[in-house]
């Protein structure tokens, strides 16, 4: 786990914010299907995953779960 939360460390304020929200709240108790697909997106550039997580590309269908778990606000 803490390899993942280090991955998740980009240098953008934003998207540290949003990566680490959702290993703290949802990575979890996500399925194995979903835990593979943050992986993946981790190993976006930085570019990549920066226009997906904040909505100015469309994300490829096998990354759209994730990306909109990671948009959504964990339940309190």
């Amino acid at each position: 786990m803490s390899k993942i939360r280090w991955q998740c460390r980009r240098g953008m304020r934003e998207l540290d914010e949003l990566l680490l929200r959702y290993v703290d709240t949802r990575y979890d108790p996500a399925d194995a299907a979903e835990k593979h697909a943050f992986q993946s997106l981790l190993e976006l550039s930085d570019p990549e995953l920066a226009g997906y997580l904040l909505q100015q590309q469309t994300p490829p269908p096998e990354l759209g779960l994730v990306i909109r778990n990671i948009l959504s606000r964990p339940a309190p």
